[in-house]
Parts: structure tokens; C-alpha cells; sequence
């Protein structure tokens, strides 16, 4: 097997990393229903964390990870307040599309 297969360089991750930041990014432009863009935003900050996990890979550097850490709490708390403001809304208006949202200004 030839050796420039087996080789993944920082710049293989950063593509990665931008082509799942790019399609959240349409995802979260594109998408009407809240869970979707959950969803994306949950694609988009994947996208940030697998970049920093390589630049900590090539780097020796372990702050890269740390931050990583901090960037999935954040995360998982985005979700559970989302989740939460999207079971509101649907109990309330029967439905998760985003465009609804602006007849219940109050």
C-alpha cells in the first residue's frame, strides 16, 4: 500500500472541518424547524472542536482540548435549553416552525 495513504496531515482535518462547518451553516439558514437547526448548530460546533482537537494533535499543545471540553458543555447546555423552549413552543403552537415564531411576539 503506498504511503501517501496513510498519511493525514492538519490540512486533511481543516477541510473536514470546514465542508461540516459549511453544511451547518446552510442547515441553520436554510432549515425552518428548530430541531434542525439545533441540529446544525450542533454540526457547526463539532466543526470548531475537530479543528482544534487537530490543531492540538500537530501542535503538542493540549489547550486545544481543553477548549474542546468548555465548547461540549457549552453545547450541552445549548441543547437542553433548546430542547426546552422547543417543547414550549410546540405545545404551544402545534408545530416547530421557526416562522411562527414571530406571531407570538408579546
Amino acid at each position: 500500500m503506498s504511503n501517501w495513504l496513510m498519511v493525514v496531515g492538519l490540512e486533511h482535518y481543516l477541510v473536514l472541518s470546514i465542508l461540516l462547518f459549511s453544511i451547518g451553516m446552510m442547515g441553520f439558514f436554510f432549515h425552518k424547524s428548530i430541531i434542525m437547526l439545533l441540529v446544525c448548530l450542533e454540526l457547526m460546533l463539532n466543526a470548531v472542536n475537530l479543528s482544534f482537537v487537530a490543531f492540538s494533535h500537530f501542535s503538542n499543545n493540549i489547550s486545544g482540548q481543553v477548549i474542546v471540553f468548555f465548547t461540549m458543555s457549552i453545547a450541552a447546555a445549548e441543547v437542553g435549553v433548546g430542547l426546552a423552549i422547543s417543547v414550549l413552543f410546540f405545545k404551544k403552537k402545534k408545530s416547530f416552525d421557526i416562522s411562527e415564531v414571530e406571531k407570538i411576539k408579546g
